[in-house]
């Protein structure tokens, strides 16, 4: 290259130099290449939300009788059933009690009951308690043809299934202690397998005082014991701690009905 041409190529260089940084300075530097725009992204997924609890449906327990009126003797355990009527505060308040010492009931629900509370159903099933059958309008159901009284198990059954996906897993004659042949084939033909009965009565729809409630039910109860009580009366609602804490001080726990017997 002769000297002209490189001093030329020189100059040229310098100029050029000169130009980016005065295009630096003055912050009119060509802006780097932004990047190709891609889509949106995905939307990360999320967890399956937790399925609720569903009401176990009914099934033949092998060595059962048609009517159960109690559990295995040889287990400390005991089933408190409530008949599921009246007040759903004090029907809430008796769940969250049973709850807070670790204890699990079984309702008997009373179907116009859940027609006028159906967000007891749920609360029930998902507090893992046992949700049974205690006829729609808690009629004198022995005194009812077979076919009257599988109406009033049906009916019951279908708001069951409306608001659990079960028929409920236990069936309890309304104003009873013990069925009928006839309400035990009705029973049957709605789809429980067993009628559930009970061997411990804590009279506390006479509303005796909760200390008496807890005297009727502690004298009586042993292992394998099934107990009635009731949703609605503020005696049994101011007796289950006392009671839930008498049975746990004589080692008997207080389990669902399923539990009891499987």
């Amino acid at each position: 290259m002769k000297p002209t041409d490189r001093r030329g190529a020189l100059r040229a260089g310098a100029a050029a130099a000169l130009a980016g940084a005065l295009a630096t300075a003055c912050g009119t530097a060509p802006r780097p290449t932004a990047p190709t725009p891609r889509g949106p992204a995905a939307p990360t997924p999320r967890p399956p939300a937790p399925a609720p609890h569903a009401a176990p449906a009914p099934r033949r327990l092998p060595g059962q009788p048609a009517e159960i009126t109690h559990g295995p003797r040889d287990r400390p355990r005991v089933a408190l059933t409530f008949h599921g009527e009246g007040d759903p505060a004090l029907a809430r308040m008796l769940l969250t009690q049973a709850e807070d010492a670790g204890a699990r009931l079984t309702v008997l629900a009373v179907g116009s009951w859940l027609d006028a509370h159906p967000g007891l159903a749920r609360r029930i099933v998902d507090g893992g308690h046992d949700l049974g059958n205690h006829t729609q309008h808690h009629t004198d159901v022995n005194a009812l043809t077979e076919a009257e009284a599988l109406a009033e198990i049906e009916a019951c059954a279908t708001r069951l299934r409306r608001l659990t996906g079960s028929i409920g897993t236990w069936f309890r004659p309304s104003r009873t202690q013990h069925a009928t042949p006839a309400v035990l084939r009705a029973a049957h033909r709605a789809g429980y397998p067993h009628v559930l009965s009970y061997d411990v009565d804590s009279l506390d729809h006479t509303s005796p005082g909760a200390a008496a409630v807890v005297r009727n039910v502690t004298g009586t109860a042993r292992a394998g014991s099934v107990v009635s009580l009731h949703f609605g009366y503020p005696g049994t609602a101011a007796a289950l701690p006392l009671l839930l804490a008498e049975l746990d001080r004589r080692g008997l726990r207080a389990v669902t009905t399923t539990e009891l017997l499987t």
